[in-house]
This record gives structure tokens, sequence and C-alpha cells, in this order.
């Protein structure tokens, strides 16, 4: 697949994939997000992904959710530790209407204090039924652990408390201060031309003054492992377990990837899984997974079990990572996982909604996008001796932390 790439006088880049369907995507993703607030505005960057479809200086919240709705598309929109996104999917016949509708609640959003006033409560809300399910809690709460006292480790929802404090004038003074053309991509994926695409959005992105970036993020440095147990009376024991791994930009950071995939990623005969639930049968919920950061990253293997079965689990897991770490894969083996982890990605990409916001993500991040092809490759040399380097520097025993529920 070909991409076409240019940047506005403003600093805001466009990429662009054309593919033979009816259906388009778009979306406008922004390098801002929870770890750029101040203790005083943790919530701050969701609070905007809620409210900035609430009205404009044209259109009331009504009129925003109809745009695209009434012509069958749908918008929606995600906030990260790093990032956040607006994006939508639609017939190509609407992208004009789609990238207007995108410049006007970007521009010209006014924040109507009654607007505000009930997403506050929505938000609020959202924020105690996170705080009712454990197994998704429980990833907040250990990035909190070993990022301690970082911007990392606050939670994106942010408190009921500090919800219901902004308003409008904090929202116009957050994004002034972090939203960055020069940090801000528009990523198309469907059936025009990438001439017309770069004409819509210069068209109405251009009017956005240039405000580029000059302060750096404050950069993680200060991790230490520890343990801790939280008592929930929980039906089950939710156990998570790991630590700081590769950023972004580490030079091992696919490899680390593989190995995550075969240790427990999404696949069913991922190790884990194998030997937790499918030889032990003492697990429903486990996964491995690998979050790379701009400066710092975090592996980390959750499970919930019985509380009887925890420390058999935990013994289990341990006996993986050893075997990982002393035993390097069979050529068999490695072959296995790397197609398995080419296969994975390859599906993605049929995903269009998918593809549109990873290679918008990957031009914010890298300023371009890799073939497939080039990855497939760069998979296709790992070799056994480096999984098992890298199983050794990132799985440490006496480096990893762990957090229970129970």
């Amino acid at each position: 697949m070909e991409y076409t790439s240019m940047t506005l006088p403003n600093g805001i880049r466009l990429i662009h994939a054309r593919v033979d369907s009816p259906v388009a995507h778009c979306g406008v993703v922004i390098n801002t997000g929870s770890r750029d607030e101040t203790p005083a505005e943790q919530g701050m960057a969701h609070f905007i992904e809620h409210t900035i479809f609430k009205g404009t200086a044209k259109r009331k919240a009504y009129h925003i959710i109809s745009r695209l709705e009434d012509v069958g598309g749908e918008m929606n929109a995600y906030t990260s530790k790093e990032e956040t996104a607006i994006h939508a999917s639609f017939l190509c016949e609407y992208y004009e209407r789609t990238i207007e509708l995108f410049s006007d609640i970007l521009i010209d959003s006014t924040f109507p204090d009654k607007e505000l006033k009930k997403e506050q409560e929505v938000i609020v809300d959202e924020i105690n039924s996170y705080n009712d399910t454990p197994s998704e809690l429980i990833f907040d709460e250990f990035e909190e652990l070993i990022y301690d006292g970082h911007p990392m480790g606050r939670n994106i929802l942010g408190t009921p408390e500090l919800v219901r404090s902004f308003g409008s004038e904090d929202i116009r003074r957050f994004m002034k201060e972090n939203y960055h053309t020069d940090h801000m991509v528009i990523c198309s994926v469907g059936n025009i031309p990438a001439k017309k695409f770069f004409h819509l959005a210069q068209r109405y992105f251009e009017r956005l003054s240039a405000n580029l970036r000059v302060e750096r993020r404050e950069r993680f440095s200060a991790y230490q492992p520890v343990q801790k147990v939280v008592e929930k009376g929980t039906f089950q024991a939710h156990c998570i377990l790991g630590g700081e791994a590769f950023d972004v930009y580490h030079s091992d950071r696919l490899k680390l990837v593989l190995l995550n995939s075969i240790l427990g990623g999404q696949s069913g005969n991922s190790r884990l899984n194998m030997s937790l639930r499918e030889r032990n049968g003492i697990a429903y919920n486990l996964e491995s997974s690998y979050t790379a950061y701009s400066d710092t990253g975090t592996l980390t293997i959750y499970f919930g079990t019985d509380p009887e079965n925890l420390e058999r689990a935990l013994s289990l897991i341990d006996k993986e990572i050893r075997l990982l770490q002393e035993k390097a894969l069979g050529d068999l083996q490695l072959s296995k996982a790397r197609k398995q982890l080419i296969g994975q990605l390859a599906m993605s990409q049929e995903n269009h909604e998918d593809l549109m916001l990873a290679i918008g993500k990957s031009m914010l991040v890298f300023n371009k996008v890799e073939s497939l092809d080039d990855i497939y490759k760069k998979i296709s040399e790992i070799t056994a001796s480096q999984l098992q380097d890298v199983a050794n520097r990132i799985l440490i025993p006496d480096h990893l932390s762990r957090l229970i529920y129970q």
C-alpha cells in the first residue's frame, strides 16, 4: 500500500492512503495526552475529548452529532497517555463534510457552560463505572505504582473533584499550551486522490495559526520495582506484574513485540495461555502486553484466577519466563512465531479504520510510515539469541513489580 504525505505551512502533517472502498476513514491525531497535564489539570485531555463536540460558533451539540450521522457516518474520539484523536468513518462522497466538521470543532468550539456541566457528570459516571471494574482499574493503578510521582502515572479520566472544576477558560488555556500544529496529523484512508484530500485539508485547516512546540516532556527515569496487595473483596484474585520496557524509538522495540507475542500476546497458543488455561485450567482472562511511549514503556502480564490458585499461577508464569531466558527457541518455534506476528500485522491492515489511525500515529511519532514489507523483513531477521537477550534484559525477576487485588 502506498502512502502520500505533505506538510501545511502551519506545521500540520497530512497522510493519505487510497483504497478501493466506498467507505472512507479520516482522523486528526494530536500528540497531547494525560501526561501533558499538571496535577491540577488531571483529566483535562480526556475532558476536552468529550466536550469538543458540544458546540461551536455555528453549530450546537445536536448539529455536530447529526452532521455525519444524517448521512450514515459516525464520529468517535479517544485519549491516551500521549495522544488525543478525533476520527470518523463515512461514505467517500462526504470527505469535505467530514474535514470541514473536524476544523469547526477543533478551531471554533465554544465549550458552553451548560454543556460542560452535563458532560462533567457523564465523566464522573464513567469514573465510577471504571472503579467498579477491577480488571481494568488494576492497569491504571499499576502504572501509578511504577511511574510514582511522574505525570505518566496519573490515570486518564482524572478525579470527580477535578473534572467538576474545569471551565471553558481552563480548556482554552490547555489547548493553547498543548495542541501544537507541528504535533498534529490529519490522516486518511479512502477512495479519493491524495491531491483532493490535501486540497480539502489545506482549505479548512490553513486558517489555524502555527503553534509550534518548544518545551519537551519531562522524561521518566526513576523506575523502582514495587509489590502491593490491595484488599478489594473481589470473587477473583486479579494480578498484574511487569516493569519498565523499551521506548518507541528503541532499536530493540520490534524484538520485544515478538517476544511479547510469544509470551502472552493475542494468540491462543501463546505460552502463558497454553500453560495457565489449556494445561492447568486456572485462568480465563490472561494476557501480556507491551506499550511503548515516547521515552519509556511497560511490559505487563495480567491474569484473574480463584484466590486459591494465585500462587500456582504466579509459579507457572515464573517458569515460562525462565524458559524464555534460559532456553533459546528452536528454528521451527522461531519460524512459527515470526509468521504468526507477520500474519497478525497483515490482518490488522485489512481494518481500514485501524489502518488510518496507525498511519496517523506513525507519522506523528516517526514522521514516516514504514511499509509492511520492510517490517516483515525486520521480523524475519530477529534471531533466537536476540529474543533470549531481550527476555533477560526486560523480564529480570528482581526488577518486576506486582500488584494484586484480592
